[in-house]
């Protein structure tokens, strides 16, 4: 008598009959295989990488060799926006702008008015162009969110070619205390939902600056 099975039975059927069935990996070396093109170059010179990517998504890079140049930088970036409110919660930055009495705010006093936050990240990974960032930065997560322009601090050492280079960062510094949040931010938030058209700073900052410091001093 022959057996009378549905359509759906025959297929979990064959399905299991393939995996009893044992049978070697026709790619053994996959994982192996670079997933980009090596540019020695780039891999020379991962800044330069990072910042043609992050230019593309329409970030901003912005070199400087120490805290000066920094500080020159911002000058004129305040001037040029007219910023006034402006949030930094990270001692060390706070440290490096209260040394060039540069104002700003280090509470969240008026914070829905906050126009920029200036935050360090975890890396700047070079490939994309994104910044990585997590929750264990005394920022946290409002500061690189809420505000209409989002200003990173990185020092050289965080650049990185690959995303996984950027975990070896993370376990690196964190070991088995990993942040419950890590998060990649690549050029200013953006949508086309409405009518296909793109939008900048629909979901949080329009502008972002990537500050790449060589010397924080």
């Amino acid at each position: 008598m022959q057996e009378n099975i549905s359509s759906k039975e025959l297929m979990l059927k064959k399905i299991r009959k393939a995996l009893l069935e044992r049978r070697d990996n026709p790619y053994p070396n996959l994982e192996d295989t670079p997933l980009y093109s090596e540019n020695e170059d780039h891999r020379e010179y991962p800044e330069i990488l990072f910042a043609e990517q992050l230019t593309a998504v329409s970030g901003n890079f912005i070199y400087c060799e120490n805290g000066i140049e920094f500080i020159e930088n911002i000058l004129q970036l305040a001037e040029r926006f007219n910023w006034r409110k402006i949030y930094c919660w990270e001692p060390e930055l706070q440290d490096l702008l209260a040394t060039y009495e540069f104002p700003f705010y280090q509470t969240d006093k008026d914070f829905e008015m906050a126009e920029v936050g200036i935050t360090l990240c975890e890396a700047l990974i070079a490939r994309s162009g994104s910044i990585m960032v997590s929750n264990q930065n005394a920022a946290g997560r409002r500061l690189s969110i809420f505000p209409h322009h989002h200003i990173v601090i990185a020092r050289t050492g965080q650049m990185v070619m690959d995303l996984k280079d950027a975990f070896k960062l993370i376990k690196n510094k964190y070991g088995t205390e990993i942040p419950s949040m890590i998060s990649t931010i690549t050029g200013p938030s953006r949508t086309a939902d409405i009518e296909k058209t793109l939008v900048l700073g629909a979901h949080g900052p329009k502008e972002l600056f990537v500050f790449l410091i060589d010397d924080f001093s």
